[in-house]
């Protein structure tokens, strides 16, 4: 056991974790140049991000950039969501045109029109479970995940009681048609490598 889980042991068992405090913890470590990470449930996750994953980032973000002025574009920046100590650092997430920061600077769940997640190897279940789950109580409109290793995009809309009820998966090269949505566009995907 590390010092850090002692720390976060103590503080679970005080009643006193937060995502603050685990935050201000994951800037005192030494995380390696090139990793994400974040918070699921409480819990801390760090992936490094590669080539196929960035590409794929990128070609979401050129395509909303569209519609979207890139301050309302963001990736890789903490947004706190509903559930037990969620603080997530989505891939892509497109923001409300009144959207603006809370009392602490942070971009406020209630303004996200968007997430897109490319899964990674070792954290695709946070994608498929409790991401899903928390994105869906925070009634996200559209949850995109894109998966480099099966070549396949899973689209997830009409958020209602913490789940989505609309879901379609097809593989790259078919369009993302998200014209009835907030987002109002259709994303290529040919493009998208593969890993």
């Amino acid at each position: 056991m590390t010092v850090l889980d002692d720390r976060i042991e103590m503080a679970e068992s005080s009643g006193e974790l937060t995502l603050d405090m685990l935050f201000e913890w994951l800037e005192k470590m030494p995380v390696p140049e090139g990793y994400k990470t974040e918070i699921v449930g409480g819990h801390i996750f760090m992936s490094p991000q590669r080539d196929t994953h960035w590409d794929i980032i990128t070609d979401i973000f050129e395509q909303l950039r569209t519609k979207y002025p890139r301050r309302r574009i963001k990736s890789d920046v903490r947004i706190d969501y509903p559930g037990r100590l969620n603080g997530f650092a989505t891939d892509v997430t497109a923001l409300a045109e009144s959207a603006q920061k809370d009392d602490k600077g942070r971009w406020q769940y209630e303004d996200v029109e968007f997430v897109a997640e490319v899964i990674s190897k070792d954290t695709a279940a946070n994608d498929y479970g409790p991401k899903k789950t928390a994105y869906a109580l925070a009634e996200v409109p559209v949850y995109l995940i894109v998966n480099p290793y099966t070549a396949e995009w899973h689209l997830h809309t009409l958020p209602k009681d913490g789940e989505y009820h609309s879901e379609v998966s097809f593989p790259f090269g078919e369009d993302i048609d998200l014209t009835s949505t907030p987002v109002g566009l259709t994303l290529k995907t040919d493009e998208f490598p593969r890993d």
